[in-house]
């Protein structure tokens, strides 16, 4: 068997991470524990061996993939496909806010209707189709070896619900967290999860946890 092994990761904290605002495209950079998360996940792999190292072209994902390059000593190669789903006219607003400004066009998000676009935006179902295609290639370019994968937390929902066959609507029973390790395989055309949610490399105040179902 020659499937990939993925070390899937989603960027350290950012200051909207811990106000809960919708982040979507919006470039919003690392707050302070979210650079010390990219510490830890360096000194983490530094000794892992991986092949190859690719993040999301958002300066919070790219960030948390360069410490991981300067202490792996690899190059990072960056796919603005791994970028997080665009949220639009959500973007920069809390849950709340979003439900006072927008009822109408949070009543058809909260409805997890695939093919519905935010204005702005784009829909769940094209998200999975870009992020999920780009991971795939990449797994079939490194076919065999290990690829770490810095990225976003609904590329992680995403991959996970491929995993267990979970469809868009369904409760995701498990939490996105900052900078956590979680590994999958692929192989056939088909994913399988092997690790969710690794945080043994930070420290217990550096934890970052987001246990909603639709974004982080």
């Amino acid at each position: 068997m020659n499937d990939t092994t993925l070390i899937v990761i989603r960027h350290g904290e950012t200051a909207w991470n811990r106000e809960r605002r919708m982040q979507g495209t919006t470039d919003t950079p690392l707050s302070d524990v979210g650079r010390a998360q990219a510490r830890a996940l360096g000194q983490r792999l530094a000794d892992r061996g991986f092949a190859a190292l690719y993040s999301s072209d958002l300066s919070r994902a790219r960030d948390t993939a360069r410490v991981i390059a300067e202490h792996a000593k690899r190059d990072l190669v960056t796919d603005p496909r791994l970028k997080e789903r665009r949220f639009g006219i959500f973007e920069g607003l809390t849950a709340a806010e979003i439900t006072s400004r927008y009822p109408e066009e949070h009543a058809r998000f909260a409805s997890r209707d695939p093919e519905y676009e935010v204005p702005g935006g784009e829909s769940a179902r094209g998200f999975t189709r870009r992020c999920l295609g780009c991971i795939a290639e990449i797994a079939e370019r490194h076919r065999g070896a290990e690829v770490v994968v810095v990225t976003h937390g609904l590329v992680l929902d995403s991959l996970y619900r491929a995993a267990h066959g979970l469809d868009h609507g369904a409760p995701r029973p498990v939490p996105l967290i900052n900078a956590s390790l979680n590994l999958f395989a692929y192989g056939g055309g088909a994913w399988r999860l092997e690790c969710w949610g690794d945080v043994t490399h930070l420290a217990p105040d550096e934890v970052t946890v987001y246990r909603g179902t639709a974004s982080a």
